[in-house]
């Protein structure tokens, strides 16, 4: 089991949860299909790379930095809710 095993909220975004398991995850919006990441480190790699979610632990859980391309778009907060 992964650190990052579990199900996660994505803070401020409403309804978006992500979902690990190993070394591979989804990310989702509602009940919408979820899309697929692989876990390569503490990194969220979204299919053809170009889009990355950097993780770092931090006192509340993890700190989400989301880039395109090496570049941060957004920045976000993982806050475990269940294995």
């Amino acid at each position: 089991m992964g650190e990052l095993d579990g199900l996660w909220k994505v803070e401020p975004l409403p309804g978006v949860t992500k979902r690990i398991r190993g070394e591979r995850g989804e990310t989702r919006l509602g009940r919408l299909p979820g899309v697929p990441f692989r876990v390569r480190g503490l990194d969220l790699v979204y299919p053809g790379g170009l889009l990355v979610d950097r993780c770092t632990r931090d006192d509340a859980g993890y700190r989400l930095d989301a880039t395109f391309l090496g570049r941060r778009w957004g920045r976000f907060r993982l806050r475990r809710l269940g294995p």
